[in-house]
C-alpha cells in the first residue's frame, strides 16, 4: 500500500522561529505521482535503534526526507554530522536553526561503528552549516572519513558538504581526506539565491566544485538542484552547463517539497516525463551519471548510482 506523506508540520510549534513571521504560504496537493511507502518495515526500526544506540544524527529525519520508508528498510542512512542545528534559514530545508553546540569529538567513532552495524558498502555523510567554526567544520569531516575507513576498509565514502562559508583552506581539508565522492549542491538556480539560499552564493558554490577537481582530478564531484521553486527551463539548463565547465560529474534533479507553511511555497510540481527530459538533455551535456525524478534525493540510492558512476567512467 502507497501513502502520501504530509510534512506540513502544526503551525503551533514552530521548528523554525526565525519564520514564525512570515506569512503562511499556500500549500499545494501533492499529486498521484509523489507516493511513498510508509515507514513501519522491522528494517526500518532496527536502523532507526542503531542510529540512536550512537546517539546520531540523519538528514533523513531533520530534512523530513519522503524516501525514508525505503532507505531505512534497507539500512540505508545519511549520517548529518556536526548536530541538528544549523547556523543558516534557508527558506526551503526543515533542519533546525540557531546557535549549535560544541562538536562532539566522539562522532567520528560513533559514524563509524553505525556505518559498521547497518553492513554499509557505501555511506553518505553531511552535515548541517556550520559558520561559528573556523573552519566550517571541514576537519570533523576529515575525522569521520578517517574513522570509517579504519573501521570499514571496503566501504565507499560520499560526502555532502556545505559551502564553508568560503573558509580558506576548508575544501582542501575534505579532499585530503580521500573520499570516493565529493557532492555539494547548488539547490536552485542563480535567481531564486536572495529567497531561497540566501546564506550563500551561487558561484562561490560551482568554485567550490571547480576546486576540488583541481586539486584531485580524478575525484567524483556531484550536485544537485531542486525544481518547483519558480525557475524557468533555460535557467536550469544554464545551471547544467556551469557545472559541466566545472566537471562535475553526477547531476541531481528532484521535485521540491515543503516542509512546512512558513517554508517557501511549492509553484510547480513537474511531471515526471519533464525529469525524463531534462536527464536526456544532461546526459548530453556531458554528465556521466544523471538522477532525474520527483522524488531524487541527493542521497536515494546513492550507492547504486555510485557502481554506475565509476562503470561510466571506466568505460569512457
Amino acid at each position: 500500500m502507497a501513502v502520501i506523506i504530509d510534512n506540513v508540520l502544526d503551525a503551533r510549534a514552530p521548528r523554525h522561529p526565525e519564520k514564525a513571521h512570515r506569512p503562511d504560504q499556500p500549500v499545494m496537493r501533492k499529486p498521484d505521482w509523489i507516493r511513498v511507502k510508509a515507514p513501519v518495515s522491522s528494517g526500518y526500526a532496527q536502523t532507526q535503534q542503531i542510529v540512536r544506540a550512537n546517539g546520531l544524527h540523519t538528514v533523513c529525519e531533520e530534512a523530513g526526507c519522503p524516501n525514508i520508508g525505503e532507505c531505512w528498510e534497507k539500512k540505508h542512512a545519511t549520517f548529518m554530522i556536526m548536530g541538528d542545528t544549523c547556523t543558516r534559514a534557508c527558506a526551503f530545508c526543515n533542519v533546525k536553526t540557531g546557535l549549535p553546540g560544541a562538536l562532539d569529538q566522539a562522532e567520528p567513532d560513533h559514524v563509524a561503528e553505525a556505518t559498521f552495524k547497518l553492513g554499509l558498502s557505501h555511506v553518505v555523510v553531511t552535515s548541517v552549516d556550520r559558520d561559528d567554526l573556523a573552519d566550517g567544520g571541514a576537519a570533523h569531516f576529515a575525522a569521520v572519513i578517517g574513522a570509517i575507513r579504519a573501521r570499514c576498509a571496503n566501504t565507499t565514502i560520499e560526502v555532502l558538504t556545505p559551502d564553508f562559508l568560503r573558509k580558506e583552506g576548508a575544501v582542501e581539508t575534505v579532499v585530503r581526506a580521500r573520499p570516493d565522492i565529493f557532492n555539494h549542491n547548488l539547490e536552485t538556480v542563480p535567481s531564486k539565491y536572495l529567497t531561497v539560499r540566501p546564506g550563500a552564493r551561487y558561484f562561490a558554490s560551482i568554485r567550490l566544485l571547480q576546486r576540488v577537481k583541481e586539486i584531485d582530478p580524478r575525484m567524483f564531484t556531484k550536485s544537485g538542484i531542486m525544481v518547483g521553486l519558480g525557475e524557468e527551463r533555460d535557467e536550469v539548463l544554464q545551471v547544467m552547463d556551469d557545472l559541466r565547465a566545472a566537471d562535475v560529474d553526477f547531476l541531481t534533479i528532484g521535485q521540491y517539497l515543503q516542509p512546512s507553511r512558513k517554508h517557501h511555497a511549492v509553484m510547480r510540481f513537474v511531471p515526471p516525463d519533464e525529469f525524463k527530459a531534462l536527464a536526456t538533455i544532461a546526459y548530453a551535456k556531458g554528465f556521466s551519471m544523471v538522477s532525474a525524478s520527483p522524488l531524487t534525493r541527493s542521497s536515494h540510492h546513492a550507492g547504486e548510482d555510485f557502481a554506475r558512476l565509476r562503470a561510466a567512467r571506466a568505460a569512457r
